[in-house]
């Protein structure tokens, strides 16, 4: 599995965390539900200010989203 791969994951269990479908997260970042779901599953880079807005509307730090272990 690659990094961006792990990384879409650590999003998706986030956002599962908060009971929010790809629809609901997609409208508080201010994405179209499809680029999330091109994010979520590795398909899509991702810049780093998008990064930190996911991680912060998800509540969890940086790290925990790029934690690949």
């Amino acid at each position: 599995m690659s990094r961006l791969e792990k990384l879409g994951q650590n999003i998706k269990y986030y956002r599962k965390l908060k009971n929010w479908s790809q629809n609901e997260f997609s409208e508080k970042i201010n994405f179209s539900r499809e680029h999330l779901a091109c994010i979520e599953t590795g398909r899509e880079y991702i810049s780093l200010r998008k990064l930190f807005l996911i991680a912060d509307t998800l509540g969890v730090s940086l790290t925990k989203l790029i934690d690949f272990d």
